[in-house]
This record gives structure tokens, C-alpha cells and sequence, in this order.
């Protein structure tokens, strides 16, 4: 199938699917006019790269995990659950510090809100 079906059967752009190909992702066939030939596999596999853009993990991250899927083995599978563990713990501590951070502006909400009611004309008041 040409990239446009495989666009349109999976939900992802084109553009999207071109750099999965320059990211190392996916691979195609290239017909003699130069056009992207790719197959029915291929349909999972950008499903399977979608579930793990979802999850948070970068073009470089999946392509560490994919030879899990490309070529299944006990030590590539301990490989990606060591990857994706890794991820999920940078992940986890983005949370803390984005917690921190909406604590640290609800702070100052809190401030600003007080200092407004001090604005207020005694008329108003």
C-alpha cells in the first residue's frame, strides 16, 4: 500500500509517517518512480508507535524498544521493560515537580485574590 492508504487506515498523517521512516521507525519499499510501498504489518506498527508517543516516550526511546517487537527475545524484552521503566520514573518525577509548580501558583493566587479584595473602594466594600 502507498504511504497515503497507510495514512488514512491508521489515523496519522503522512508527514507524521515520513518521519517515522527518517526516525528509524518504520521502512518502506520504494517503487522505481520512488514512491513508499509499505505493507499490511506495517499498519500494526504505526498503531504500535502511536500507543507509545501516547504513553510519553520519544521517537529515540521507541526506537530503543523496538527490537523487541522486530526481533523477540528474553534480552530484548528485558531491555524495553528496563526502558520503559526508566521512562515511567522520568515521567513520575515530571509530575512532582509540575504538582510543585501548580501548588507554588495556587500560592500565589491565593495572594493575588487577598491583595485584590485590599483594592476594593470602601463604597464596594
Amino acid at each position: 500500500m502507498r504511504i497515503g492508504e497507510l495514512a488514512a487506515r491508521t489515523g496519522v498523517s503522512v508527514r507524521s509517517l515520513r518521519y517515522y521512516e527518517e526516525q528509524g521507525l518504520l521502512t518502506s519499499v520504494r517503487s522505481a518512480s520512488g514512491q513508499r510501498h509499505y505493507t499490511e504489518d506495517d499498519v500494526e506498527r504505526v498503531g504500535f508507535i502511536q500507543r507509545m508517543y501516547t504513553a510519553g516516550l520519544s521517537s529515540r526511546t521507541i526506537a530503543e524498544v523496538l527490537p523487541c517487537v522486530d526481533a523477540p527475545s528474553e534480552e530484548h524484552s528485558d531491555a524495553a521493560l528496563e526502558r520503559m521503566a526508566q521512562e515511567r520514573d522520568r515521567l513520575s518525577e515530571h509530575i512532582t515537580e509540575l504538582i510543585r509548580a501548580r501548588d507554588a501558583l495556587d500560592n500565589l493566587v491565593a495572594i493575588a485574590r487577598a491583595h485584590r479584595e485590599t483594592l476594593r473602594t470602601p463604597a464596594a466594600r
